[in-house]
C-alpha cells in the first residue's frame, strides 16, 4: 500500500528532485565499469558449469597404459594425455547441456538453483553454443589420437546425451549410463595409445563402475532416510534394498575378475613375479573399505572419497606399488 502511494506522489508532485536523481544514475549505469562484470559473470559462469572439478575421473585414461606395461612409453603417454584432455573437453560439453535442460527443475532446487545456468548468469542458448564448441574441440584434439578415439568420444556423448533427454528416469538404465562414462574413460586411454584390452580389464573397469555408481545412489537414499534430504527424482524408483544389492553384487564380480585377472598379469610378467598375487591383498580392502562409506551413507562423488579418505589413498598406493613391481621391476 505504501509503496503504491509514494509513487503516486512522486509522479503528482513533479519536485525538482527527481531529474537530478535519474540524472545522477544514468553515467554511473553508462560507466564501463559497471558494464564489464557481466561479461566476466559468464564467462566465469561458463566455467563453473563445465565442472573441471570433475575431470579427475578422466585420469582413468591412464589405466591401460599402466596395466598394459606401457605407461612409461613417451608416445603412448603423449596419446593418453590427448584422451585426458578430449575427455575433458566432450565431458564438459554434456555438463552444459545437461543444465541447459535442466533449467526449469534446477530453479526448483534449492541447491541446485544456484547454478550459473539456473541462476540466470549463463543465457541457455549460450550454454547449447559453448557446448557445441567443446564438442567439435574435443572431436578434432582426438583426431590427434586416431579414429578410434573419436568413436569413443562420440559414443560418450551420445549415451550422455540420451541420459539428460530423458533416460536418467529409467531404473537400472541411468544407472548402466553412468556407469558407461567411468567405463569409456578406461577405454579411451587404450585405443589412444593402441593397447589391446583383455576382457579381465574390461570385466573390472565394468564392475568397478557400477559399484561406485550404485554405491553413491544407495548413500543418497540412505540419507533421505536419516535427514529428509533432497534426493534426485530418478531414485524414487529404487529401494535402499535394491541397490544394496547392485553395489554388492557389483563389487563380488570385480573382486572375483581382478583376482582371476592378477595371474594373467603375472603369467606375462618374465621372471613370474608374485607381486601381481599379492596386489590382490590391497584390492580387495580397498574395495571393503570404499563399502564401509557406501553402507554408512556417506559416499558423494566418487573423487571425493578417493580425496578425503587417507586409508584408502594408502591402499590404493600399496595396489598400485604392487602392480607396478610386478610390471615394472
Amino acid at each position: 500500500m505504501s509503496a503504491g502511494k509514494v509513487g503516486d506522489e512522486v509522479q503528482e508532485s513533479e519536485p525538482a528532485e527527481p531529474a537530478p536523481e535519474v540524472a545522477e544514475v544514468t553515467p554511473v549505469t553508462e560507466h564501463t565499469p559497471q558494464a564489464d562484470p557481466p561479461r566476466q559473470n559468464v564467462v566465469v559462469g561458463l566455467i563453473r558449469t563445465m565442472r573441471p572439478r570433475q575431470w579427475v575421473k578422466n585420469v582413468l585414461v591412464l589405466a591401460a597404459p599402466f596395466t598394459g606395461h606401457r605407461v612409461f612409453d613417451s608416445s603412448v603417454l603423449l596419446d593418453a594425455a590427448t584422451a585426458f584432455i578430449a575427455f575433458c573437453l566432450v565431458s564438459s560439453a554434456v555438463y552444459l547441456v545437461n543444465d541447459a535442460i535442466d533449467v526449469a527443475a534446477d530453479r526448483e532446487h534449492p541447491k541446485k538453483r544456484f547454478r550459473p545456468i539456473a541462476a540466470g548468469i549463463v543465457p541457455v542458448q549460450v550454454a547449447y553454443a559453448a557446448s557445441v564448441v567443446l564438442f567439435l574441440a574435443s572431436v578434432g584434439i582426438g583426431l590427434v589420437a586416431g579414429w578410434p578415439l573419436v568413436i569413443v568420444l562420440v559414443v560418450y556423448a551420445g549415451v550422455q546425451l540420451g541420459y539428460c533427454l530423458g533416460l536418467k528416469h529409467q531404473p537400472v538404465i541411468d544407472l548402466c549410463i553412468v556407469a558407461s562414462g567411468f567405463l569409456l574413460r578406461s577405454i579411451a586411454g587404450g585405443v589412444a595409445a593402441g593397447i589391446p584390452l583383455s576382457q579381465w580389464f574390461l570385466l573390472v573397469t565394468a564392475f568397478g563402475s557400477l559399484f561406485m555408481v550404485s554405491g553413491k545412489r544407495y548413500a543418497e537414499i540412505i540419507l533421505f532416510e536419516k535427514t529428509g534430504a533432497k534426493i534426485r527424482a530418478s531414485l524414487a524408483k529404487y529401494s535402499a534394498s535394491y541397490l544394496r544389492f547392485v553395489w554388492a553384487t557389483s563389487a563380488a564380480i570385480m573382486i572375483m575378475s581382478y583376482s582371476l585377472w592378477a595371474p594373467g598379469i603375472r603369467d606375462r610378467v618374465p621372471d613370474n613375479s608374485v607381486w601381481a598375487m599379492i596386489s590382490i591383498v590391497p584390492f580387495v580392502v580397498a574395495v571393503l573399505r570404499y563399502a564401509v562409506d557406501i553402507d554408512g551413507g556417506h559416499a558423494g562423488s566418487p573423487e571425493d572419497i578417493v580425496l578425503k579418505d587417507r586409508i584408502l589413498q594408502v591402499l590404493g598406493a600399496g595396489w598400485i606399488a604392487c602392480v607396478a613391481l610386478s610390471i615394472y621391476l
